[in-house]
C-alpha cells in the first residue's frame, strides 16, 4: 500500500484515500431551479465507483443570486436537500465520502454557461435580466473582464452573507453531506472582498489586510460555529493573483491568512490561484502544487493540491513528498472516472488491498 491509498483523518471524518474529486461546474440544471438531477447522480455516483475518497461538489449557490449561472446547483431550499440527499446516499453507498462548494459568485453570477454550445449576450457573457439573469454584486463597481459592472454591496448585505452560508450549511447536513469547502478562489465574492484589484471599498469591509479578509473571516466564524464539532470545515483560495505589477493578492497574504484560518477552525484549505483578472499564468504540469507545499509547510494547515495532476507517479510523488496531504484531480477524473483505480495499478497496489468493486472483479489486477 503507498501513501496515496492511506486513511485521512479530519475531525472525525474518515477518508479512504488520498485521491480526490474537486468541484467542478458541471451547468447541468436545465430547469433554472438549483435542483441537481440525474447527471448529477451519474457524475458523482461514477466517480465513487471509481475511487476517489473524497468527492466534493460543484459550486452550489447559497441563494438564487449567488450562482455563477442560472444552470448552477443550489441548496436554499427543501427540494434542492432532497435531490442532493439521494446523491450523497448513492455515493456513501460506494464507500466515498462527499463534501459540497458553497459559494456566492458576486461579480461573476448571472453568467452564460461556461460550454461550447452557449450562445454570448450582446458581446458579454453576463445574463440580461430580459433573459432570465438578474443584477450582480461585488464589494465595488468594478466589473470582471467583458461581465457587466456590478452594484457595490451595502453594509446591510454583506452583513447578511454570514447568515446565507450558515443557512446553505444546514441544509448541507441535512442532506447528508459529510463536509462543506467555502469558495474564496478564483474570482468570486469572498475573493473579491481579498483582492484589492476587486475590492475599492474606504469602509470596514476595504482597505488594509485586516479589513479585506473580514468578511471571509466572518464566514468561517459562523460556518463552523454551525457545523456540528466533528463535522470538518474545507476553504478553496487562490494562493495569488498572478499580478506582481499591481497592488493584488498574493501568496505572502494567503500563509497569512491560512494560519489565522487554522485557528478559526478551517480544518484543510484547498489550494488554487488565479480566475479574479486576466494574468500570465504559467500553466503546467502540477503548476500550482508550490503554493499548496508552502501554505502547509509554514503554517501546518493540511492542503490539499490540484492543478494539472494528470500522471499516477507525480500524484504520488505530491504525496510521498509531503507537498500536500491530498490531490484533488480534476480534467483527468472527466475523462477517467476511474482514475484512482489505474493510480493503484500503476504505483503498485494489490486490488485485493483497496475496496475495488465487486461487481467489476473481471478487470481486477494484482
Amino acid at each position: 500500500m503507498n501513501v496515496l491509498f492511506e486513511k485521512m483523518q479530519l475531525r472525525d471524518l474518515e477518508i479512504a484515500n488520498r485521491i480526490w474529486l474537486p468541484p467542478m461546474c458541471q451547468y447541468r440544471v436545465q430547469e433554472r431551479d438549483g435542483v441537481p438531477t440525474d447527471w448529477h447522480l451519474v457524475h458523482y455516483g461514477a466517480r465513487a465507483v471509481g475511487g476517489f475518497g473524497l468527492i466534493i461538489a460543484e459550486s452550489t449557490g447559497i441563494v438564487p443570486e449567488g450562482r455563477i449561472s442560472p444552470n448552477c446547483t443550489g441548496l436554499w431550499n427543501e427540494e434542492q436537500v432532497q435531490a442532493w440527499r439521494r446523491i450523497v446516499d448513492f455515493v456513501h453507498a460506494q464507500g466515498a465520502k462527499m463534501g459540497v462548494q458553497l459559494n456566492h459568485a458576486g461579480r461573476k453570477s448571472s453568467t452564460v454557461p461556461l460550454l461550447p454550445d452557449q450562445p454570448t449576450y450582446d458581446g458579454t457573457e453576463t445574463i440580461p435580466l430580459s433573459e432570465g439573469g438578474w443584477e450582480p454584486v461585488g464589494p465595488s463597481a468594478v466589473a470582471n473582464d467583458g461581465l457587466a459592472v456590478p452594484r457595490e454591496m451595502t453594509l446591510a448585505e454583506i452583513r447578511q452573507l454570514p447568515e446565507d452560508f450558515v443557512a446553505a450549511t444546514h441544509r448541507a447536513m441535512d442532506a447528508g453531506f459529510d463536509t462543506v469547502e467555502l469558495h474564496a478562489a478564483h474570482g468570486y465574492l469572498l475573493h473579491q472582498f481579498l483582492s484589492p484589484l476587486a475590492n475599492k471599498r474606504e469602509d470596514e469591509y476595504g482597505g488594509s489586510f485586516e479589513n479585506r479578509t473580514r468578511l471571509l473571516r466572518e464566514v468561517v466564524v459562523a460556518v463552523r460555529k454551525a457545523l456540528p464539532e466533528g463535522v470538518p470545515l474545507l476553504l478553496r483560495l487562490s494562493a495569488t493573483d498572478w499580478r506582481d505589477d499591481v497592488p493584488s493578492w498574493t501568496v505572502e497574504e494567503s500563509v497569512k491568512l491560512a494560519g489565522i484560518l487554522k485557528e478559526l477552525g478551517v480544518d484543510l484549505m484547498d489550494v488554487s490561484t488565479g480566475g479574479l483578472v486576466k494574468a500570465q499564468i504559467p500553466v503546467g504540469p502540477g503548476y500550482q502544487v508550490s503554493f499548496a507545499e508552502q501554505i502547509q509547510l509554514e503554517t501546518g494547515m493540511p492542503t490539499a493540491a490540484v492543478g494539472l495532476i494528470t500522471e499516477p507517479q507525480q500524484a504520488l510523488d505530491i504525496i510521498q513528498e509531503v507537498r500536500a496531504s491530498a490531490v484533488l484531480i480534476g480534467r483527468e477524473a472527466l475523462r477517467d472516472p476511474s482514475f484512482p483505480w489505474r493510480i493503484a495499478r500503476e504505483t503498485g497496489v494489490d486490488s485485493r488491498e483497496v475496496p475495488f468493486p465487486v461487481a467489476y472483479h473481471r478487470a481486477a489486477w494484482r
